[in-house]
């Protein structure tokens, strides 16, 4: 037993030797099994390093009960409060702790949530609500649990903590679930639970009960508010004014009143009090991160009573602490608690004389032979391990399924057979001896012990990134719900042009409701837009505030239209001749070798994401077609577009070819430079770099090198380009953002990609219209997810806060790092670099915006790339492409004046290396913020979890568009007509162009039908009370294409809303018959009771013989007007029956039109 040396009967700390990282979670498992029923706690240095315990515990301990306790993810005197998910998580294990466990039970926490009280035992019995299928519920009490115990009500559930209620429907996201649950209610007895998908809405499975526990550490009753009150006064005087006091005294929730947690309760508890007895083991750090931790508490304790005084000054809210012992533990208080339980402390380092021996040591590091270049690396591995299996299993322990599978396919080729899967310790114990085991566990260095011996990827391959899968769903109809149409925001019609969108108008048409927008024209003209019809409408996008209305029944409109179309199609034409004389040519075919490809690809230290694996591809078959490639990769910078051009270049080069990479900044050259060297480290190939950094004498020498073969791959700037630059056999051209570069520079390109393979890299992100144009033209490969995870980086959005900024910037500052500090306007960057100075004088400060000449806006970013500076406070120029993997925490000041998409690149430049990225969204706190940028900061804050990725960022791409990726300049084209408009126009032109398609044609393709059939069409308040999400059901509504797409869609209305109201059953009927019109050639359809008239597109019908034929078969029923109208004479006693005979009527001019 390796912790047979250790008595948990016997209070005190003991320290435990020979317990590196890894081995501890065997020890802990052991230690789980002799305790029970007593808890084991385990106190990590910090939160990675928990979650990593987590997963090898349950590897290790199938049966165990391991409950995660984590702190707090905010600053201790925050102004905003802990994230709901972690208050879920912290509620869950609590109410767990209060149980009697029947298995081993482990709790893995941290440093910083040991320290901190948590309300008093008990505080929580009482406070679950259990429900069964078939079970009766009472509708006031459930409502009255959810609002006193933490639930706020929302209008869709996205995240832990919120309820919904429509009808019969509770939408409710619990405490500690994966998935939200959706109660079906008949009457008052409960008819389903059913799980859903938060970001489809859509239901995942059924099951037969639920239980709900609070999701906030605050129970807000009566007896909670009065002590509160009482203990505010108490310590701060009179409440009145304080916007705090005056929230919880009236029973409302408020930003960061957790961080008054001792108020609500007689009395805190240290988190031991909820385990009997406990045994406790320390990680070795964690005594230092205590104090540090301590000391920090004290700091800004000491800050903020600083504060209020200048606060007072000021009017702005006051920011009232309280004393660090009474929300946190005093540290001899926490060495009470070890003394008076079983406690050890773990050493990775061997005992002493006579000292506790746990068994373990670091496994061997394969960092000596990485190294070398005439050692091969996995023969060396097989070697090791052939060896060592003889006597004990060997584990494998890689990040990820997709590593875990290479590594195990490189080592076969190696001679290493018999590496299996393992999910857990005991199914590799029983495998024996000749099986090497292979598992997904995210340890950085192995381990070994007697009957033991594992190796982790990094201890093979080098420095490792773990990056777990994220969970992928829909984001299609979440972008479509961001993207809502306000009141006042500029939109296109198809027919009539720019107008200004006034609202959702219920209109009698026909003595029937039916839902309609209200357009504003020039000169206050009104136009009415049926909901059914919405697809004609678009919006214009941002920096509409000067844009014109135009006149409705004016031609100006129309002028503009095609005026932009004819331009359009030109473009269109010149793009497919470039693209079609590249076809012509021939390239050398280009095969990356087997075995050194798979070896080379397993030194990536990521796991390849479904999106990069499904680039690299393209790439390949791009090569070895033998025509010239001309690919586009986009996706945003750090989602892993290097490494696809990385892999292009190692194929080339294994063929003998030379590779150039041109990049526009010597800043990008010098990234890429520092990517390829350590990337092509070790291997025989000769690599330079080209720009004005390198020395007169040595570019020479690399010019020649390249003209005489002896150089393989270059990067550098436009320099490239020149025509004193030969290359003996160039055979591939990556070009890195290539809208940057000049007119001159984009005319050589051209030059060039007629005969040799060119890749493009981009991080402008495309928006999907726009994506399908340029597939047209260019093969196009997209990287939308994310590499890293990206909910690693933490989102506080908070009314601007001194104290909160220092020290985000000074956190950032002692662990090494740097930050970005990005305000929306030029005009403000000389007062925030004053009151910089004042918050930060340890800090030095570069500052960078659109108005430096590109020599000196590049000299700045170079000197912070090189981390001369510790602050780069800039307007929103923070490089798309740019990459600075040292910067980790964001500052966006007034962030309520950016877009969405800004923000939401604004983030993705931290969080990119191993540190945990901040992003600080800010916003002024005397001004309140507008509804719209309240939402973007709430999607903002959210949007990681959801996984919806660059379409969102690309969903409110602004004007500037991704104009000059298509090689001309558009902006003036998209501003006279708007964004999403000119994407189709685009879209269209390509698309006429590739097939010879007449614009006669095309303009068959694009009209709505007008219909009214005397019913009510409407999608009714009281089934979907908010109005925006309503609108968002119109707006996808009308995007349908078919009948199967409007029944998954009536069949996700019944799962959100309930049953469908006759009103919303005939508009999804209409939506139908929209449809069959459009086949038909039917422009408008007109019913009642006593039949139908339809008006034939611009009165031609496909086969008129055969309609000619029907109207004189069919004579007594079927007339041609004098207006060249038809009439049906039909008995529609009802709305059903009128929708049937409708439907017969389309289905049969279809028939004749065939």
């Amino acid at each position: 037993m390796l912790t047979s040396g250790f008595n948990i009967e016997a209070a005190g700390l003991a320290t435990l030797h020979g317990a590196p990282f890894g081995h501890h979670a065997r020890l802990l498992s052991e230690l789980a099994s002799r305790a029970r029923p007593r808890t084991v706690l385990y106190v990590a240095a910090d939160d990675m390093a928990a979650a990593v315990t987590e997963t090898l515990v349950r590897f290790f301990s199938k049966n165990a009960e391991i409950l995660s306790f984590p702190a707090w993810d905010c600053l201790p005197y925050d102004r905003v409060g802990p994230s709901a998910s972690v208050i879920a998580q912290r509620v869950e294990t609590l109410c767990r702790l209060q149980e009697t466990p029947k298995v081993p039970r482990v709790v893995i926490t941290t440093a910083h949530a040991v320290i901190q009280k948590v309300p008093p035992q008990g505080a929580f019995t009482g406070h679950a609500f259990a429900l069964a299928k078939g079970q009766v519920l009472d509708l006031a009490k459930f409502k009255s649990f959810l609002a006193h115990n933490g639930y706020a009500r929302v209008e869709t559930v996205r995240e832990a903590g919120e309820f919904a209620m429509r009808g019969s429907l509770i939408d409710v996201f619990p405490s500690g679930a994966e998935l939200p649950l959706r109660l079906d209610l008949f009457g008052d007895q409960v008819e389903s639970i059913r799980s859903f998908d938060p970001l489809s809405q859509r239901t995942v499975a059924p099951q037969d009960s639920a239980n709900f526990l609070p999701v906030s550490e605050i129970l807000l009753d009566d007896a909670a508010i009065a002590r509160f009150r009482s203990g505010w006064r108490e310590h701060f005087g009179v409440g009145a004014g304080d916007p705090l006091y005056e929230s919880v005294s009236e029973g409302r929730k408020y930003p960061g009143m957790e961080h008054w947690l001792p108020l609500y309760y007689p009395q805190l508890a240290p988190v031991t009090a909820f385990m009997e007895r406990a045994v406790i083991v320390v990680d070795a750090a964690v005594f230092e991160t205590l104090k540090a931790r301590r000391a920090q508490i004290e700091d800004f304790y000491a800050a903020r009573v600083a504060l209020a005084k200048s606060e007072r000054k000021s009017g702005q809210p006051i920011y009232r602490p309280l004393p660090p012992d009474m929300l946190y533990l005093p540290l001899a208080e926490w060495e009470k608690t070890l003394a008076a339980h079983a406690s050890a402390q773990l050493s990775p380092f061997p005992p002493p004389e006579g000292g506790l021996d746990a068994g373990g040591r670091r496994a061997r590091d394969f960092a000596d032979l990485r190294a070398r270049s005439d050692i091969n690396l996995f023969e060396a591995v097989h070697d090791a391990i052939a060896d060592e299996r003889k006597n004990r299993p060997v584990l494998f322990a890689c990040y990820s399924e997709g590593s875990a599978h290479r590594l195990q396919h490189v080592l076969n080729d190696h001679g290493l057979s018999n590496i299996e899967d393992v999910k857990d310790f005991s199914a590799l114990s029983t495998r024996g001896a000749s099986v090497t085991g292979l598992a997904v566990l995210g340890l950085e260095h192995g381990f070994a012990s007697n009957d033991l011996l594992v190796f982790s990827e990094q201890d093979i391959l080098g420095d490792r990134l773990s990056r777990p899968k994220p969970r992928r769903g829909k984001t299609d109809e979440f972008s479509l719900e961001l993207s809502q149409l306000a009141e006042g925001d500029l939109v296109v019609h198809a027919e009539h042009g720019i107008g200004r969108y006034m609202g959702l108008e219920t209109l009698d048409v026909g003595r029937a409701a039916h839902d309609c927008l209200r357009i504003m024209y020039d000169g206050n003209a009104k136009l009415f837009v049926p909901v059914e019809n919405l697809e004609v409408l678009s919006r214009y996008g941002s920096h509409s505030e000067t844009v014109a209305l135009d006149r409705l029944g004016s031609a100006a409109w129309q002028g503009r239209k095609s005026r932009v179309k004819k331009r359009l199609k030109d473009m269109a034409d010149a793009l497919l001749k470039i693209a079609a004389e590249r076809l012509l040519h021939d390239a050398e075919r280009i095969v990356a070798p087997a075995g050194t490809y798979d070896e080379f690809a397993a030194r990536f230290p990521y796991a390849e994401t479904e999106d990069q694996e499904r680039a690299i591809g393209n790439v390949f078959d791009d090569l070895a077609s033998g025509k010239p490639m001309d690919r586009l990769i986009c996706g945003d910078a750090g989602f892993g577009k290097t490494e696809v051009a990385i892999r292009a270049a190692f194929a080339t080069v294994q063929s003998g070819l030379q590779v150039a990479l041109v990049v526009p900044t010597t800043l990008l050259a010098r990234q890429h430079f520092r990517n390829f060297a350590a990337r092509f480290h070790g291997l025989p190939v000769q690599l330079a770099q080209l720009s004005r950094l390198v020395a007169p004498k040595e570019a020479k020498e690399i010019k020649e090198g390249l003209k005489e073969g002896k150089m393989d791959i270059v990067v550098g700037t436009h320099a490239l380009l020149g025509k004193e630059i030969s290359f003996k056999n160039l055979g591939l051209l990556i070009v890195d953002e290539e809208q940057h570069f000049g007119v001159k520079q984009k005319e050589r390109l051209k030059q060039l990609r007629a005969d040799v393979h060119v890749l493009t890299l981009t991080a402008t992100p495309i928006p999907r219209t726009l994506q399908l144009a340029v597939a047209g033209v260019r093969e196009l490969s997209l990287i939308t997810t994310p590499p890293v995870d990206r909910l690693s980086v933490r989102s506080f959005v908070l009314p601007y806060d001194g104290l909160v900024i220092r020290e985000a910037l000074m956190r950032e500052h002692y662990r090494g790092g740097q930050s970005f500090y990005v305000c929306p306007r030029i005009e403000d960057l000389d007062g925030l670099r004053a009151k910089l100075a004042e918050l930060v004088p340890e800090l030095k400060i570069a500052t960078a915006h659109g108005q430096l000449s590109p020599s000196a806006l590049e000299e700045v970013m170079e000197a912070f790339d090189e981390a001369r500076f510790d602050v780069l406070l800039c307007t929103h120029i923070v490089e798309s492409g740019l990459d600075i993997p040292n910067a980790n925490t964001i500052v966006i000041h007034r962030a309520d004046m950016f877009g969405l998409a800004q923000l939401y690149q604004l983030r993705g430049r931290v969080g990119r290396a191993k540190q945990r990225g901040y992003a600080y969204l800010t916003y002024d706190p005397v001004k309140p913020l507008t509804p719209a940028a309240q939402q973007r900061l709430e999607v903002l804050s959210t949007l990681e979890g959801l996984g919806a990725g660059f379409q969102l960022a690309s969903h409110d791409l602004d004007i500037r568009g991704a104009g000059n990726l298509l090689g001309e300049e558009q902006s003036g084209q998209i501003r006279e007509v708007g964004i999403e408009l000119y994407q189709q126009m685009l879209e269209d032109a390509i698309h006429a162009a590739r097939i010879g398609e007449s614009e006669a044609v095309q303009a068959q393709d694009k009209w709505t039908p007008q219909i009214n059939l005397g019913m009510a069409v409407l999608i009714p308040e009281t089934y979907v009370s908010d109005l925006g999400l309503r609108l968002n059901l119109y707006r996808r509504l009308a995007a349908l294409e078919d009948r199967a797409a409007i029944e998954s869609f009536a069949a996700e209305l019944i799962d959100r809303f309930g049953a469908l109201p006759p009103e919303v059953q005939n508009l999804l009927e209409i939506v139908a018959i929209k449809q069959l019109c459009r086949a038909a050639g039917i422009e408008r359809l007109d019913a009642g009771p006593q039949g139908a008239v339809l008006t034939l597109r611009n009165n031609t019908f496909a086969k008129p013989e055969k309609l000619v034929g029907y109207i004189q078969k069919n004579a007594a029923l079927v007339k041609v007007r004098p207006d060249q109208k038809i009439g049906f004479t039909r008995s529609f006693d009802d709305a059903p029956a009128r929708l049937k005979g409708v439907r017969k009527i389309l289905d049969d001019l279809i028939m004749l039109s065939k």
